[in-house]
């Protein structure tokens, strides 16, 4: 905390503004102590005694005078003044709590210790009937007085002053069960004017902000045995502290951060952080706080330009040295904290016991390192020990620091509580004492401008990646279309390359074949024409011959029938010899077409030797379809041959008939000489046209020999073609072997290397394992000297453990909740007044065992624990469990195998003592909700119900009830537990008659009930409840009058919250639990558990249905 306690104003103008804007009702505390926090982690119980023996004075004994005196402001009313001028100090309101019912009865015989002057905002607090002192506040509420009221005076002024930049703190102090949770976080969920000032401030925080410009900004923590929890988010726990070295600001990193926009939400997580804060029933407080919750609100401001121009008076010095900077926008910061602090209590009064008891110890520890800080601060010491807790860690800026604070107390009005009003009001006396230095926090809004310029600098890059991808799209799309129009281009070009060689190819064939044509048709056109002028001479001869006719009738009969004849003769060779050309023309085509065809596959063979396997089938069915054309040439030559030899038979028969002819012609010589001359002319020019028949006939012949030659030619060219393609072949085959056995070769020559590798491996892996057999043979002997000096020492610890099981027993209480009975001297109120000499002896034990554990090593005695020896085993187990009663000590145990080696232990041993003692450590260890659900995850449960089953022993059972009802109070694990037989384990326990066995089964059935409704009330649980099931409902309702009234207390505390479920109200109805609710709502000896009884039936609409006019 800041020594400095002055007020630093820049100006007359900047203070009357203050004046102006905020009430007299700020501040906060700060130190720059580098003094160590680990200091708190250490103390034990002792600490706590002298705590209570120091803060809460016996009633006999009354404070002493000059410190009252010291801190009383009647003392000087002109420090009075100066404090009710001094803006920055803390202020301070105090709070009277109405009598209760409880307090009806049992303070009949006391009266009031306070007495309050409102009016005069003073308080006097009564010595006796006939003494009193007086002290003054800022405030004084009597018993009636409104939330609204003290909304308006203590917080909103601090809320106020929140909205304009400054850090703020609202704080709840004050003795336990006097109204401080009431005052600081009631919801009003059914009473809108019951509202407590969280939900207040948080509806003008809102109401006054601006959802599009502001933000506001909640965490809701609570610092429970010295650990930070988020409320919000119940998974983060020992969340860290962090200071900033530069400013000395306090945060709190870890904690969730939620955004708020409407009250709604806010009620909510409200909602949920008091359902994930603990609490539990104490003799004064059924719903006793036990931990210290802290809400933070963040407020981010814009300032506008109307609030600029009516501040400017007050900041022309800082505009001035900012005149360059008028376009960036600023915001102002602030922070308030809304604390509800657990209360104190003396432990004779709560009747605190088992984990309670740890509880009570960290929350007067924390408050007392408060106190401590508020005396340095009020008495301006030189050193401020804020590092002592984690509480003044946080409050830190709230006290001395540079936020504005009200501290409200709240006192209860019963004369049993003397001592502890009178120490609550001296505490709020010192913190009036305290004076803050505020600071208005504002700055550039450098973040927002920076997202601003963020956001541009995004949409202009995202806007040059689009246009560069654009133009990278079209770039690829004209690359694309010109790599087309290049592929068209150059396949357009080789096709019209490719088609002019055709054309080409063909107008030379056309030329040849018109050529050709034009050969054959000259040819035939001189045939014509010789024919022609034979057949006009024909002609002539036969018009002589007509003019001899009449002389000779016969000749002229002979002469015509021979010319017909002749002239028949001639048109039928004339039409064969055509025949024979056309045939002649087709060979000589075929024969061109097949020289083309071999020579276009000769260079296609040389194009494709490289792919020879493919074409050589192509190339076999060209030559076939070469051989078939060959042969169909030469049965066309050899039908020419036969057409020929019959031409030849053909001209020997002509011949024959002409020398026939002759011969008659010559008969007739004499007749008409005329007409032999004719014949003789004819008949030679017949054998003429005839020879020449036959010349073409034999150069033919000679064509076709030579195409033969040409055929022969081009089936040798194919054979030797076929035979070097054959050749190409084998060398492709012999390349690919060759081939093949070079990566053979390699193979085995990698598969040698990697054979060597692994030899040389498998060597230095041998000198590896000879060494390591040697360390092991050296370790074994280290082991077995070891093991000799673990059990002397278990010797040793066998002499100074405990030699009853009672005495382990008392060791630690267990509890999830609140209460581990036994017959221990935690079991009953009067064993906290033990002596002297007994807490010294177990401090010793505890030391005893704590050096043993750190000389031999937690490890050494686990092994222990499996030992044969049944001694060795039992005392084993009991120092793991006094290990075990100590928080600090739990996770070392789990990390080294621990829990495992006691859940064998339950499995597996026979023994009582050793079936008590591991029970007994499992329920310790089951006190830390992490270890909870490894036990479950172990089989633990399951472990503890066989337990109860294979035994009668009263101290074990206890134990294993204990180990149970921790269990139970985890929702997380309900249903496993039931599964398990966690829960007819309990009610099979509870038979055994014994009452502190009962106990334990009525407060695991009370945690059970309390998780179901507190499930329920946050909306992830629906449906009846689990103890229905199984028959619990009957037992509670059975045993809800029992004597012990620890007992009853949680039996009635579980028939309140399973009947709290709509689900189970038909089940109340049929076994008469409406009428023990009833019963509770009227006889219960606790106030607050009527209270809870009576308003479960209200609530239930099927209860009131069943309706009875007593309680409705």
């Amino acid at each position: 905390m800041a020594s400095n306690s002055t007020v630093r104003v820049s100006s007359r103008a900047e203070r009357q503004l203050l004046q102006s804007q905020i009430n007299p009702l700020h501040g906060s505390f700060s130190s720059s102590s580098s003094s160590s926090n680990s200091g708190s982690s250490s103390r034990n119980g002792n600490s706590l005694q002298s705590y209570s023996n120091s803060n809460h004075p016996v009633r006999s004994k009354a404070p002493p005078p000059a410190s009252r005196r010291s801190v009383t402001p009647t003392s000087s009313r002109s420090h009075s003044l100066d404090l009710e001028n001094d803006h920055g100090r803390v202020r301070v309101a105090v709070r009277l709590r109405p009598r209760n019912a409880e307090e009806l009865i049992l303070d009949a015989d006391f009266n009031d210790c306070v007495e309050l002057l409102p009016e005069l905002k003073r308080l006097k607090l009564k010595k006796n009937n006939w003494s009193s002192e007086s002290y003054r506040f800022d405030e004084v509420f009597t018993e009636t007085a409104s939330q609204k009221r003290v909304y308006e005076v203590v917080a909103k002024p601090v809320v106020e002053s929140v909205l304009s930049g400054y850090n703020g703190t609202i704080m709840a102090y004050g003795q336990t069960g006097t109204g401080k949770t009431h005052t600081v976080g009631k919801l009003g969920k059914d009473d809108a004017s019951e509202r407590g000032i969280m939900v207040r401030a948080l509806e003008d925080v809102l109401a006054s902000t601006v959802p599009d410009s502001d933000v506001v900004e909640v965490s809701y923590l609570q610092l429970y045995m010295e650990s930070i929890q988020d409320l919000l988010a119940p998974e983060k726990i020992n969340i860290p502290i962090n200071e900033d070295a530069r400013t000395g600001e306090v945060s709190v990193p870890g904690v969730s951060v939620v955004k708020v926009q409407d009250l709604d939400r806010f009620s909510e997580l409200l909602q949920i952080g008091e359902a994930n804060r603990y609490a539990a029933n104490t003799k004064q407080n059924t719903e006793s706080s036990r931990s210290h919750a802290i809400l933070m609100v963040y407020v981010r401001r814009s300032l506008n330009q109307k609030a600029e121009d009516e501040i400017a008076s007050q900041e022309k010095d800082v505009k001035s040295n900012l005149a360059g900077c008028n376009g960036i926008p600023r915001v102002r910061k602030s922070k308030l904290l809304i604390v509800d602090l657990a209360g104190s209590e003396r432990l004779d009064k709560s009747g605190s016991e088992g984990h309670l008891l740890e509880e009570a110890k960290f929350i007067n520890l924390s408050l007392t390192s408060l106190g401590k800080c508020i005396n340095a601060l009020a008495e301006n010491s030189p050193h401020i020990p804020t590092r002592d807790s984690k509480l003044t860690r946080l409050l830190r800026d709230s006290f001395g620091g540079s936020a504005r604070t009200s501290l409200i107390i709240t006192i209860g009005p019963s004369g049993r509580h003397h001592a502890e009003t009178t120490s609550t009001i001296m505490f709020g006396q010192r913190a009036m004492k305290i004076v803050n230095m505020v600071k208005l926090k504002e700055e550039f809004d450098y973040e927002s401008l920076c997202r601003k310029l963020e956001t541009q600098v995004d949409h202009l890059t995202a806007e040059i990646e689009r246009e560069k991808k654009m133009r990278e799209s079209e770039k690829r799309d004209l690359e694309k279309q010109l790599k087309q129009c290049q592929d068209s281009f150059s396949e357009a070009e080789k096709n019209l390359v490719t088609r002019s060689e055709f054309i080409q190819k063909e107008n030379t064939r056309l030329e040849l074949e018109v050529q050709g044509v034009i050969s054959e048709l000259e040819s035939q056109k001189g045939c014509n024409d010789l024919m022609r002028d034979k057949v006009s001479q024909l002609e002539t001869s036969l018009t002589y011959s007509q003019q001899h006719q009449l002389e000779n009738s016969t000749y002229q009969k002979v002469l015509a029938d021979t010319t017909q004849m002749y002239e028949k003769k001639i048109s039928e060779l004339i039409k064969q010899l055509e025949n024979e050309c056309a045939r002649c023309e087709r060979a000589e085509e075929r024969l061109n077409l097949t020289k083309n065809l071999l020579g276009d596959y000769q260079k296609s063979i040389k194009q494709h030797e490289s792919e020879n396997s493919t074409y050589q089938k192509a190339l076999a069915d060209t030559t076939q379809m070469y051989e078939k054309k060959i042969a169909e040439l030469n049965k066309l030559l050899d039908d020419e041959h036969s057409h020929f030899a019959s031409t030849e038979e053909q001209l020997d028969l002509m011949k024959k008939l002409l020398s026939d002819s002759q011969k008659s012609i010559e008969q007739h010589e004499a007749e008409n000489s005329v007409y032999q001359k004719a014949l003789a002319d004819t008949t030679q020019m017949y054998e003429k046209k005839i020879a020449d028949l036959i010349k073409q006939v034999e150069d033919e012949h000679a064509c076709l020999e030579g195409a033969e030659e040409q055929l022969s030619l081009a089936n040798k060219l194919l054979s030797d073609q076929q035979e070097s393609i054959q050749e190409l072949k084998v060398i492709d085959e012999l390349r690919t072997e060759l081939q093949r056995t070079c990566q053979v070769h390699d193979s085995v020559q990698t598969e040698l290397q990697s054979l060597k590798l692994e030899h040389k491996n498998l060597s230095r892996e041998k000198a590896t394992l000879s060494e390591e057999i040697h360390d092991l043979k050296q370790a074994l002997v280290a082991e077995e000297k070891q093991r000799k000096s673990v059990e002397h020492e278990l010797a040793k610890l066998k002499k100074s453990a405990p030699e009853s099981d009672k005495d382990f027993e008392d060791k630690k209480p267990y509890g999830k909740e609140n209460i581990g009975n036994g017959s221990s001297a935690f079991g009953n109120p009067m064993g906290l007044h033990k002596s002297n000499s007994s807490r010294a002896a177990l401090s010793g034990q505890r030391a005893t065992i704590a050096k043993i554990c750190e000389e031999v090593g937690l490890g050494k005695i686990l092994q222990l624990l499996t030992s044969e020896d049944s001694d060795v085993q039992i005392h084993a187990v009991k120092v793991i469990a006094n290990l075990a009663a100590e928080d600090i000590n739990q996770e070392k145990i789990v990390e080294e195998g621990g829990l495992d080696a006691l859940l064998m232990l339950l499995k597996s041993s026979q023994n009582t003592t050793v079936l008590r003692v591991a029970s007994g450590a499992i329920a310790n260890l089951a006190m830390n909700e992490l270890n909870q659900g490894l036990i479950m995850s172990k089989g633990g449960g399951q472990l503890l119900a066989n337990t109860a089953l294979k035994t009668d022993d009263p101290q074990t059972l206890r134990m294993v009830a204990g180990g149970l009802a921790n269990l139970c109070g985890n929702e997380r694990l309900h249903m496993m537990l039931k599964e398990d037989g966690g829960i007819n384990a309990l009610l099979g326990m509870a038979r055994s008659g014994n009452n502190d066995v009962i106990a334990q089964v009525a407060r695991g059935m009370a945690n059970f009930a309390k998780c179901e409704s507190r499930g329920i009330i946050q909306g992830h649980r629906k449906g009846r409840s689990l103890l229905i099931e199984d028959g619990v409902l009957e037992w509670l309702v059975a045993n809800s009058n029992i004597a012990s009234a620890s007992t009853r207390r949680h039996v009635e505390l579980a028939l309140c919250h399973l009947a709290q479920n709509e689900d189970n109200v038909r089940e109340f109805i049929s076994c008469g639990g409406v009428r023990e609710l009833v019963r509770i709502s009227v006889e219960s000896n606790r106030e607050d558990i009527r209270n809870l009884a009576k308003k479960t039936l209200k609530m239930s609409p099927t209860f009131q249905a069943e309706g009875n006019p007593e309680w409705q």
